[in-house]
């Protein structure tokens, strides 16, 4: 209830203003890292599929039972490059624990000024992290429910940002044959300002006084922005196709804080719980959509009680190249 309220909250308000995309800061928390869900159009808020799924929802950390890791590579636009890691820790009788490390780099950048447009000789980089914590539990058989903290940094050059963010979600199984029901509200945080050496400078106090120093020292001063908050509302509907494979239907609602409404959704196959082909398509009727079709392949399997998957997924891109997702994964 609490979910639904803040999502129609956040609704009412983008539907009474213009759109305000490329008004927030910490972008990079918008990048899905499970190759899986990326496939399917990047839609899973309603998957309590193990720890892939919690970047979605914090309510899929519950429903995991046993040890598990996830890393996820992706090569971003620009030869810009995505990691993440993440670990659950079932506890008996507490529940799940749940940490990751979110981290971008975009490699040394020319620094280039209007006097010297071809590159005055320096380099600069810019560096993104997000530390998250998180606690999940299985309240009942059917339903579920997780909170993650989010320690977040983004450095330019000399200068950073630092903020906080929550995420809460849950997951609900409707029927006994699995058709599920999740919501989450993600990157709900502090407002963040750039501070640094970068946004220091010299400054003459009044230009028309001749003699006085002209070379005082000052200190640039930049707005706070706040963070993309996006509120997700999906269903999962699982469908037997016959005796060794399965077909998984999945569909979210989108609603984010710096831009309009849309829908995700997409389909997974999967034969004899080994190879999965996937296909999706993300951000429908969106306002000035660039993103759309989504496929990724998989292979799960296991040696004596440890399971394990690997993942690719491909995601275009109207006007960039598309990105390419990588995610290994592993219980215990």
């Amino acid at each position: 209830m609490v979910l639904w309220l803040a999502g129609s909250a956040l609704a009412a308000g983008a539907a009474g203003a213009q759109t305000r995309t490329g008004t927030t800061l910490a972008q990079f928390l918008r990048i899905e890292p499970s190759a899986r869900h990326a496939g399917m159009g990047n839609a899973g808020v309603a998957i309590d599929g193990g720890i892939a799924s919690v970047y979605f929802n914090p309510g899929a950390i519950g429903p995991i039972v046993d040890p598990a890791v996830q890393f996820t590579h992706s090569a971003w636009f620009a030869d810009i490059s995505y990691n993440y890691v993440a670990g659950a820790l079932p506890v008996r009788g507490l529940g799940t624990l749940f940490a990751s490390v979110t981290a971008l780099n975009s490699g040394d950048i020319d620094v280039r000024t209007v006097s010297e447009p071809l590159g005055t000789g320096e380099r600069y980089s810019i560096n993104n992290v997000a530390l998250g914590f998180g606690y999940g539990r299985q309240i009942t058989s059917r339903f579920g429910a997780g909170i993650q903290l989010n320690y977040v940094n983004e450095t330019i050059w000399n200068s950073s940002s630092d903020l906080l963010t929550m995420s809460l979600g849950t997951v609900y199984t409707l029927t006994d044959n699995g058709i599920q029901l999740g919501a989450s509200l993600t990157n709900l945080g502090t407002r963040g300002r750039f501070n640094g050496d970068d946004l220091i400078i010299q400054y003459d106090n009044d230009p028309d006084v001749f003699g006085d120093n002209s070379t005082l020292p000052g200190e640039q001063l930049t707005n706070k922005f706040a963070v993309p908050i996006l509120f997700r509302v999906g269903l999962g509907f699982p469908y037997r196709t016959g005796e060794n494979s399965r077909l998984l239907l999945v569909a979210d609602a989108l609603n984010p804080s710096d831009n309009s409404e849309s829908v995700s959704a997409g389909a997974e196959w999967m034969l004899k719980e080994t190879f999965a082909i996937r296909a999706g398509y993300q951000t429908l009727a969106q306002a000035d959509a660039v993103l759309g079709l989504t496929l990724g392949v998989g292979i799960h399997g296991g040696i004596s009680e440890n399971r394990f998957s690997f993942d690719y997924a491909w995601a275009d891109h109207e006007f960039l190249n598309g990105t390419h997702r990588l995610t290994f994964g592993m219980s215990f």
